[in-house]
């Protein structure tokens, strides 16, 4: 990020994001898996959208922080996009020093590294997880163990769900400020401002909706919720006259979609098990959510004031992200009942349930 705001020329910017996409590509994925690991079934959604949370209200703060930065324009001979750049890189290496220090280890390793447990402490932690799924203990990995997963369909599912989940999340991170200035009017100032309202709703929307879900021990009507208030927000934001009410769609698309991100996580955390095949499920979710990246960052990049085809493509992604939703739903439900009477052995555990 630091090398980007110094950059001169297309060409060396292309090649310092490609470096940022591989260096930046393990970390999500890595965080989901980490936090999986800690705790029961019906406790993850909760600390994914803290986890998640925490980015929402970053995006909240970015466009005023990028505004006030955007004022250091001429500053030392350097333009104001390139001190965002700067700074904002500054902060994050400042950032990892603490990470450093802080991150804990795996529940079995936690005691050794950091001395965040005691021996017992872990054991603690361990005994709780193995009694939801059996899966606490470090599996000794092998590429065999690690692929076998790509077999299983409701991993897929996952990864479209999400990769449907980030053409909205990502169009509005990369497009908020541009359809809020170019669509609806707003100055280049009140756009990066006016970015900020949404984002803090999206983070409260996401904790309350994680609690009510972790409560009741149910993903699915979490997700239906959601996806409701996404597919509400986009044609309000899209095709209503009033500016106004564009912006209260800006509010329900924003919350739907960033809302749905951790729940999308905690359902496929929910209903797999093994910790290889936990690691490549959270691969294929950031796999996934990079092809959403890209779509976003197309399909809104023209057609001001309406931006139909972007609102078209996220409506669209909606529809598919419903019907994968209903359509494991049901096949969890079959499989389940066929657990009950005893015909299945779910996930090669005895009394292993699908969360629904």
């Amino acid at each position: 990020m630091l090398g980007m705001g110094f950059a001169k020329s297309w060409s060396q910017v292309l090649a310092i994001r490609v470096l940022l996409g591989v260096f930046a590509a393990g970390y999500f994925p890595g965080c989901m898996y980490l936090l999986s690991c800690w705790y029961r079934r019906y406790e993850v959604q909760k600390r994914f959208s803290v986890f998640y949370g925490v980015g929402c209200v970053a995006s909240a703060l970015a466009g005023i922080l990028a505004y006030g930065l955007m004022q250091m324009d001429g500053a030392h001979g350097i333009a104001g996009w390139r001190w965002i750049l700067i700074l904002e890189g500054v902060i994050t290496v400042g950032l990892s020093v603490l990470c450093y220090l802080l991150i804990v280890d795996f529940p079995d390793r936690a005691s050794r590294n950091w001395k965040f447990l005691t021996e017992e402490e872990c054991a603690f932690v361990i005994r709780r997880i193995n009694r939801d799924r059996l899966d606490a203990e470090a599996e000794e990995f092998t590429l065999k163990r690690f692929l076998r997963p790509a077999l299983d369909i409701k991993i897929w599912a996952y990864a479209v769900m999400f990769g449907c989940l980030t053409i909205n999340t990502y169009a509005m991170a990369y497009f908020l400020p541009i359809i809020l200035s170019d669509g609806m009017g707003f100055g280049v100032g009140e756009s990066q401002c006016l970015t900020a309202p949404p984002w803090v709703f999206a983070a409260l929307v996401m904790y309350a909706t994680a609690w009510v879900g972790d409560k009741i021990q149910r993903r699915v009507p979490i997700l239906l919720f959601n996806v409701c208030l996404s597919i509400i927000g986009l044609p309000m934001m899209g095709f209503l006259e009033s500016n106004a009410a564009r912006y209260v769609g800006v509010f329900l698309t924003v919350a739907g979609a960033n809302a749905n991100v951790p729940a999308c996580m905690a359902w496929q955390a929910n209903n797999i098990r093994g910790q290889w095949t936990r690691a490549f499920s959270s691969a294929t979710l950031i796999g996934f959510d990079g092809i959403g990246g890209i779509i976003a960052s197309l399909v809104f990049e023209k057609d001001a004031p309406q931006y139909r085809p972007g609102v078209f493509t996220a409506l669209g992604a909606n529809i598919v992200l419903l019907l994968i939703v209903v359509s494991l739903t049901l096949w969890y439900r079959h499989c389940n009942k066929q657990a009950d009477r005893g015909e299945r052995i779910i996930a090669g555990v005895e009394g292993f349930r699908y969360t629904i």
